[in-house]
């Protein structure tokens, strides 16, 4: 895809702005034909959004992608869900402030909890905004693969919190027989389905066998608040699940919770040589400084937008030398073996390390 590693964002016009629910709603950015290529998706993808606050300071955020992809042609529009985060700059700019004519800067799409349509049986477990990137990946793969199937098991906390509400039905109206649709809510009682309740790992444990032949899904897609999406991993392992069968993508992690690597000794100073758009060079690391940051200091255009360890946007392949990641919520055990680090997480270890931002 073009475009797709580096950091370059594109001015897009702001096409709609549809409230979903009371705190949230689906803004639509236009793309024009120069750039359709540039922004053609993967469904199950997100973008980096930038804009400048009152301070002259940049904000980065990233929001799944929820409309369908294979557009031939690229697409002309580019739909995702916002959800307002309490603090959160960008989404309260997005649900009180923006408006069609807006101009907003985005990144080429990226991310990797993505799933290409083909046959088979696909299931998802998610939560509140979670529905996003799966609602993207169901509507391509169901409108583009007759012979799929997929089970959605969604949980929110009352019926009107719940984003796209009436997009869903209208699939599973559309397709009654290939697409399975369970909702939970956490807060309220439904008069028909389930019990309230969190789905927490041990109601799925019970829950999903009764729902669907577990051992026979080609793949599962976990996706919202990160107690639900290891709760659901521990009960799919509990269940027999290969772990290769299983893709998450986390939206919300609190700053007390860590997903550190085996803890190593750090190198005080070092220097990191990084590869991007075919540009190499080196540069000193300061002492406490991540990769990311050490690079950004040189080159301003290195990809990044969480610098969390959730989003993946700094993705990068680690040439050589050794690095200690403090988080990792967004690359998978597959992904870590191969030798992807997240930048933004990284630190020397030895005193060389060089990265590829084009891998």
């Amino acid at each position: 895809m073009a475009g797709a590693r580096h950091g370059a964002f594109h001015p897009l016009r702001v096409a709609a702005v549809d409230r979903l629910t009371d705190d949230s709603v689906a803004v639509t950015l236009a793309v024009p034909p120069e750039l359709r290529e540039t922004y053609r998706f993967t469904p199950g993808q997100h973008l980096a959004l930038r804009r400048r606050s009152v301070d002259g300071s940049e904000i980065r955020r990233t929001y799944s992608l929820c409309g369908p992809a294979g557009h031939p042609d690229g697409p002309a529009t580019l739909r995702m869900g916002v959800r307002l985060v309490e603090g959160g700059e960008f989404s309260t700019f997005a649900l009180k402030e923006l408006e069609v004519g807006h101009t907003v800067e985005a990144m080429a799409p990226a991310g990797r909890f993505v799933l290409e349509p083909t046959p088979g049986h696909f299931a998802a477990v998610v939560g509140g905004s979670g529905i996003t990137p799966v609602l993207s990946i169901i509507s391509t793969l169901l409108s583009q693969e007759p012979e799929a199937r997929f089970c959605l098991i969604r949980s929110d906390r009352t019926a009107a919190s719940t984003m796209f509400l009436e997009e869903v039905a209208d699939l599973k109206d559309r397709y009654p027989d290939r697409l399975h649709l369970v909702q939970t809510l956490s807060r309220e009682d439904q008069q028909a389905g389930l019990p309230s309740g969190r789905l927490d790992e041990a109601r799925l444990t019970r829950l999903l066998p009764a729902l669907l032949p577990v051992e026979s899904v080609d793949g599962w897609f976990l996706c919202g608040p990160y107690g639900l999406v290891q709760g659901a991993e521990r009960a799919l392992r509990a269940l027999g699940v290969p772990r290769g069968r299983v893709h998450e993508e986390i939206f919300h992690v609190d700053s007390g919770v860590s997903a550190a690597s085996a803890p190593v000794t750090t190198q005080a100073r070092g220097a990191v040589t990084a590869t991007l758009d075919g540009r190499s060079g080196t540069w000193p690391v300061r002492d406490g400084e991540s990769l990311l940051e050490a690079v950004l200091r040189n080159r301003a255009d290195a990809p990044y937008a969480c610098k969390g360890g959730v989003c993946g946007t700094c993705r990068a392949f680690l040439v050589s030398g050794e690095v200690r990641m403090d988080r990792n919520f967004a690359l998978e055990a597959d992904e870590v073996d191969a030798g992807y680090v997240l930048a933004c997480q990284s630190h020397p270890v030895t005193e060389q390390v060089e990265l590829d931002f084009d891998r």
